[in-house]
Order: structure tokens, then sequence, then C-alpha cells
């Protein structure tokens, strides 16, 4: 009885608690404070992702404008679906391989493509190429090669951070002129990985320091692929239209359109080398690096070299199969397809024993490899819809009011033409859709058709704003070190350098090649 009168008591006394107005006014302040806290939450969600929605607005008053003249309706939408990849590629409210997942749902839904021929535009010979490289990367950290190829090439340049970037620039440089920047950029990323991680294993305190030196090999690798036909598919490209628009066998003075591999490399080689000094003071200009000397790195490689000892088998071997897959890449590429090569080597390293399949799962950035895909299923679109010839002619359209329809002028608006596209799209397909119209409108201009060439052909290497510029961009950016505004923030200084020398090479060197 005693027990339940406590109880009545106690129920009681919690009704009256909870029915006292000091308790409703408490419950009532609760209340409003999580409304107001909620309200805080939901438009921190919209201020974080306001690039993703601002993207979704120009996209939808894009496609509710009238259709341009001379643009398609299939064309205005890849137009539209290409700004709005390139808004969120620089801005990033989403991971972007979400950008990725999006642009092949919008071929789907809104160009009404089977999603089969979607699917199979995503894996080109480039992806699989991308893909095959990071995997090789990955095994050549597992087998600890970067290292030694790291100690070597300290061995010359000295501890300075200045100097090693200077290094990789130029070892970058000179190896993607002859094998492509695709390659080189795969070879280089583990021994640049490996200089930042014995610095410091936190991201944090080497963020410029990461930037600079992974930069070096990317924008290394990018001026030099102008340096020989070898070096990119564009220049083979360019090469194949000045012999078919301008070569006649029976008239001899037309022989000067057959430009040979030597013949490419004394146009461009010399403005490729002007360049490799000028990146690495660019880059300390754009990111000031935590440490002005690797010493740190270098002796800390150095006592890892000592510990590892000679050479294993299994190093040699590894270095066997990379200089066959080197061998492979330089000779058999062209007809089995790079991507082929890379995945072969791979799967080399996977028979032999010498890697895992979980090493490779975990260190390979798949999102990377789905957003290059994608990038490069839309540049297909662009040019299937006539997008991209409707940009070029529009663009050159404003050329005559403004007096720049000859001459330096007619110069440097088809070298910004090629900069704005090759941004967008693969270098190769830049030049592919550009080519004709340009080398067209030097015949109207009375330009030199090669001058004109030239200048296209090594403006497409001017791909430094995006990631999706060039493979290069994309496999340093798969490191997990670099933003998508590290891009812009040093970007737009190459691209203007660069336009510099090639104006400079254009009026003071080629005049004297006499072609």
């Amino acid at each position: 009885m005693a027990n339940a009168s406590v109880s009545i008591v106690t129920d009681s006394f919690k009704t009256h608690i909870r029915e006292s107005p000091w308790s409703l006014r408490v419950r009532r302040q609760g209340y409003q404070r999580l409304l107001v806290f909620r309200s805080q939450v939901d438009l921190y969600y919209f201020w974080e992702k306001r690039w993703f929605f601002i993207a979704l607005a120009v996209g939808l008053v894009m496609l509710s404008a009238p259709t341009p003249e001379g643009l398609t309706r299939e064309g205005l939408i890849v137009l539209t679906m290409s700004v709005m990849a390139i808004i969120m590629f620089v801005t990033e409210p989403v991971p972007l391989p979400t950008v990725a997942l999006l642009i092949i749902a919008g071929q789907v839904l809104l160009l009404g493509l089977e999603s089969t021929a979607v699917a199979k535009s995503l894996m080109t010979d480039s992806v699989l190429f991308i893909m095959g490289s990071l995997m090789l990367a990955v095994a050549v950290v597992h087998q600890k090669l970067d290292k030694r190829i790291a100690w070597f090439m300290v061995q010359f340049t000295g501890v300075k951070t200045f100097n090693i970037c200077l290094g990789i620039t130029t070892i970058s440089g000179l190896m993607a002129s002859f094998i492509g920047e695709h390659t080189v950029a795969a070879m280089m990323l583990p021994v640049g990985i490996t200089l930042i991680r014995l610095t410091s294993e936190d991201p944090k305190k080497v963020r410029n320091l990461a930037a600079v030196v992974l930069f070096s090999i990317s924008y290394g690798a990018s001026i030099a692929s102008i340096g020989t036909p070898s070096g990119g598919a564009r220049n083979a490209i360019m090469i194949g239209y000045w012999k078919e628009f301008f070569y006649d066998p029976a008239n001899p003075e037309t022989a000067g359109y057959l430009i040979d591999y030597l013949g490419w490399m004394v146009y461009s080689y010399p403005v490729f080398l002007v360049q490799i000094p000028l990146v690495t003071v660019l880059l300390f200009t754009a990111f000031r690096p935590e440490y002005r000397n690797m010493s740190r790195a270098v002796t800390k490689l150095r006592s890892q070299i000592a510990e590892e000892g000679p050479l294993k088998p299994g190093d040699w071997v590894s270095m066997c199969f990379l200089f066959v897959i080197l061998f492979a890449w330089i000779f058999a590429s062209s007809s089995v397809g790079m991507g082929i090569v890379a995945i072969l080597g791979a799967s080399a390293f996977l028979i032999a024993g010498l890697v895992r399949w979980e090493d490779l799962n975990s260190g390979v950035n798949w999102g990377v490899v789905l957003l290059y895909g994608a990038a490069i299923s839309l540049g297909v679109q662009m040019t299937e819809t006539g997008a991209a010839s409707w940009i070029a002619e529009s663009f050159l359209a404003m050329l005559t009011p403004l007096g720049a329809d000859q001459g330096i002028g007619l110069w440097a608006a088809v070298s910004a033409l090629t900069t704005l596209v090759t941004n967008t799209m693969s270098n190769g397909a830049a030049v592919a859709v550009l080519g004709p119209i340009v080398l067209n409108l030097a015949t109207a201009a009375n330009e030199s058709p090669l001058v004109i060439g030239f200048i296209t052909s090594i403006s497409s290497s001017f791909a430094y704003l995006t990631v999706v510029g060039t493979p290069a961009c994309t496999i340093v950016y798969a490191s997990g070190y670099l933003k998508t505004t590290d891009f812009l923030v040093v970007g737009w200084r190459m691209a203007t350098v660069s336009s510099i020398v090639l104006m400079l090479a254009a009026v003071f060197y080629w005049p004297y090649l006499g072609r």
C-alpha cells in the first residue's frame, strides 16, 4: 500500500512538472532551438551545394532559350551539358565521379541515346590506358621501384625543392616528347608521391609541396607532347591534314607540306625546351612550398634504400616488365592500342605474383577512371552533334570586326580558341574538329597553313585548367593531393605564358625556317 501511495505521488509530481508553465516554457524553447538548428543545417547544405544548383539553373536557362542559328537542338543539349559539367568540374560541389554519372545519364535521358551506345563510348582505348596506368603505378609502388627511381634522380638535382621540381619537369618532358604524356605521367606519379610522403605523412603539412611536385610531372609531360609526332595523336592528325589538303604529288612546290619526324621537331622542340624552366618558376609563384629543400625526404630515402639492399629477383623481374611495357607502348601501341598494352602489363604483374589484386583494388582511384570515360564520351557527342564546330565557327566569325582576321591577331585568336576547346575535350579531338576549320581559314586569310596548323596543334597542349584536360592531369589528380581549383590557380598562368612563347616562336623563329 505504501508503494502504491509513493507511485501515485510520483506520477502526480511528474504530471505537475510536465504541465507546469516553467516546464512548458522550457520545452517550447527547446523546440524552437531545434527548428533554428534544422534551418541552419538546411541553409548550410544549400550553401555548400550552391554551385550544383547554380549549374542546374544555368542548364535550365540554356535549354529554355531558342536554339541558335546553325546549331541543332541536340548540339544545344550537349553544349548545355558541357557548360554544366565545367561549372561542377571547377567548383566541385559534389564528388567528381558524381558529375561523370550525371553526364552518362544525361546522354540517355536528354539526347535519347541508347544506354548500350553510351556505355560503349565510355570504355575507349584512352580509358583503358588510364586504368591500366594507374594499376601499373600501384604495382611500381608495391615493388618500391619508385624509391630507386627517385634516388637516382636526386643524385643529379640535389636536395633543393626548386631543383628537384626542375629535374622532374625536365625528365618528364624529355621522355614525354617521344613516348607520350600518358605513359610518362603514369611512370613518374609514384616517384612524386614517394618524395611527398617521405617529407611528411600528413597531406595538410605538404599541401603546396605536393602541388609543385605533381604539377611538375603533368605540366612537364604536357608541354613536351608537342615536341615530336609521337608525342601526341593530335600531331599526327595535323600532319595528315596538311598532306590531305595541300600536298599534290604532281606539284613539286607543295612538297613542303610533307612534314616528317625531324621537320616537326625543328618547328616545335625549341618551343618545348624554352618552357621547361618557366614551368618551375610559375609553380613556385602559384604555390609556395612548405619546404625549401627536401633533405628530410632524401635522408629517409637514402636510409630506406640502404636497408633494402641490392635489387632482389622480384625487382629485376618488375624492371624487365616495365621495359617491355615501355617498348610495347612505343612500337606496338599503333596496332593494338596503348590501353591494351597497359592492361596486359598490369595482368603480368598479377600473374607473376608481384602485386595482389587487393592492392590494386585499394590503390587505384576508380572514380577517376569513370570521370575520364564520361568526359571522352561527352567529347564524342560534342563532335557528332556539331556543337564543337558551331563553337569554332561562331568564335572565328567574331574576328573580322575586331581586325583579328590576319597576322598575329589571327594567330592569337586561333591559339585562344584551341586552348578553350582543348580544356573541354581531349586534345586529339580538339585538333580533329578544329583542324579543317582553321586550315581553310588560313587559306582564305592568305596565311601559311603550316603556321596556323602548328599553332593549333601546339595550343591543344595548353589543357592546364581542368582535371579532364589531359590524361596527365587526370593521372596526377588521382593521387588525392590536388583539388580541382588548384588547376585554375596555376593553369591560367601556364596558358598565358605558353601562348606568349608560342607567339614569339611564330613571329621570330619560324620565319627563319624558310617555309
